[in-house]
């Protein structure tokens, strides 16, 4: 993914753990910084089929989900699938569809599937969605209702490259490399969507000893006390930490995890979860000042205990 994706190391890593715990990502960022490259290149490197919806003003659910066509020959009925029946859907610039738009996705990033009609249909495995936002303070954006955010694993923030990584960007395109054709000679498949599978399940086996649990429940417990935050952060984002330090643990080769791996996950996972006072804002707090804090005050068991 290097030979694509420039200067990026904390955005990949965050996103591949979400991918191989199960959850979904949301990439925040301003527009050019590689946020749908990075999942067409994913797509490309794991084999998986990939859907691409481009989320404007006039996007209907439908448009996302599918729905039911009348088909003159047979004179009835057909389902005609949306993007949203795909392995990898990137769902770009969410936050300028509607609500209702957005909204499509609840079930489908919940429960791995859609009920159009009363008509229940189930969705691949795997099925990781991406979704892009602009900033908040872009125009033509509609913030993403709070059950819309929780349903995202991490939020990971797209940062501008130094320069040094937008001169390896202008010197890759200046040797000939076109972002908008990533064949196998750039990009071979490492991986199908048995093998992602397989991983998915794997990670889970890590071991998590009950301090570690108590650690995690007790820091996601205090956002819900902490006085700058007006609600904090549900049991799906404890939920969260755990898969996701199982998949960090994994890839630092422990078949455990450590207090470490919730801490380096935490900002990512709460962030997004937590909305603050009024007040707090007005005096400059925010979500990751409020994480950081909550890190440092939360007792951390020995790894001798966790491990």
């Amino acid at each position: 993914m290097r030979r694509v994706v420039h200067g990026q190391p904390e955005v990949v890593r965050l996103t591949l753990v979400a991918l191989f715990a199960g959850g979904h990502v949301l990439l925040e960022g301003a527009p050019g910084l590689g946020k749908t490259l990075l999942a067409r290149t994913i797509a490309r490197t794991l084999g998986c089929r990939f859907q691409r919806i481009q989320f404007t003003p006039d996007l209907m659910p439908a448009d996302v989900t599918g729905g039911n066509v009348y088909n003159q020959a047979e004179h009835r009925f057909v389902f005609v699938a949306g993007p949203v029946f795909s392995e990898l859907l990137l769902a770009d610039e969410v936050n300028r569809a509607p609500a209702r738009t957005q909204a499509a996705l609840l079930e489908a990033m919940a429960d791995r599937q859609v009920t159009i009609d009363g008509t229940t249909r189930r969705l691949a495995r795997p099925f990781f969605t991406m979704a892009t936002q602009n900033p908040v303070e872009s125009e033509g954006t509609w913030p993403l209702p709070e059950a819309q955010l929780d349903r995202f694993m991490v939020k990971v923030l797209v940062p501008s490259p130094p320069k040094s990584v937008e001169v390896a960007i202008l010197n890759a395109h200046l040797a000939g490399f076109d972002p908008a054709s990533l064949d196998e000679q750039v990009l071979p498949p490492v991986l199908d969507s048995a093998g992602l599978v397989r991983a998915q399940d794997a990670v889970r086996r890590v071991r998590v000893e009950p301090p570690v649990i108590d650690y995690i429940a007790e820091l996601v417990g205090r956002t819900r006390a902490h006085r700058s935050v007006f609600l904090g952060a549900s049991p799906r984002a404890s939920v969260s930490l755990l898969l996701g330090a199982q998949v960090i643990a994994a890839c630092e080769g422990r078949n455990f995890v450590i207090p470490d791996d919730v801490k380096e996950l935490a900002p990512a996972v709460l962030r997004h979860r937590l909305l603050l006072h009024a007040e707090a804002e007005i005096d400059g707090a925010t979500p990751e000042e409020v994480v950081a804090e909550l890190l440092r005050d939360t007792p951390t068991p020995s790894s001798r205990t966790a491990g």
